[in-house]
């Protein structure tokens, strides 16, 4: 059975984002979810109200005991929260994830302001993860937090997602939904090339668990043998 996706990442208790979000996308696709929960938040429409780690240890059980049983053809990462959160992830890709590719998400602030990743575990995501990543999936916010560069235009996207190759990443999304303009353009860039993607900005609020449910859908497709860009696409 190919489409297998585990995904490690936070509870959201409005279904809207999250692990919640991200079972959606994968089985919408076609794919099966698992899940190695990171955190349960308190969270609804109007934000997040709490946030509360699963001990490590429980969350690299979870993992293992998937892995060992059932297997999966893609990792998904999305809220990790705290270092050692990230590292457990880092050593689950080396050891009984090893060959599987990761799509990471570097989720560290809810679209209302919350703070999802302690700022000590934003150089242990650049140091531990962005290496291991088959596929990155910044917006501008998280690129400008993991290199140090202003992401305000296209050229500007371009300028960090060559950054982040540079730091081992196998290809980089750069999501331009926090970029001024009429038009939103996401990146896709590899050592290869680049690809993009462009449609108009729609004017909504409900944008919450959005980058969520892309990482995942390109999980699902990456988990079912497409190439990179196609599942992206």
């Amino acid at each position: 059975m190919k489409g297998r996706v585990l995904i490690v990442a936070g509870s959201d208790s409005g279904g809207g984002a999250g692990i919640q979000a991200d079972i959606k996308a994968v089985t919408a696709l076609g794919g099966y979810a698992m899940t190695a929960v990171t955190a349960i938040t308190v969270q609804d429409t109007l934000g997040v109200h709490g946030v509360h780690p699963i001990p490590i240890d429980v969350v690299e059980a979870q993992a293992r005991v998937v892995l060992a049983d059932l297997g999966a053809d893609a990792i998904k990462t999305g809220m990790l929260a705290t270092v050692e959160a990230v590292d457990a992830v880092a050593r689950l890709l080396d050891r009984e994830a090893a060959g599987i590719p990761a799509v990471i998400d570097p989720v560290m602030v809810a679209k209302g302001g919350a703070a999802l990743l302690e700022d000590a575990a934003v150089s242990a995501v650049r140091e531990r993860l962005v290496p291991r990543a088959a596929l990155l999936t910044p917006n501008a916010p998280e690129a400008e937090a993991l290199t140090g560069l202003i992401v305000d235009s296209l050229d500007a996207q371009r300028r960090a997602g060559e950054a982040l190759l540079a730091l081992g990443a196998r290809a980089v999304l750069m999501k331009g939904g926090h970029v001024p303009g009429e038009t939103v353009v996401d990146l896709l860039m590899t050592p290869d090339g680049e690809t993009t993607f462009e449609g108009p900005r729609i004017d909504t609020r409900s944008t919450h668990g959005t980058g969520c449910t892309l990482a995942s859908a390109c999980a699902a497709g990456i988990a079912q043998g497409l190439p990179v860009d196609q599942a992206v696409a």
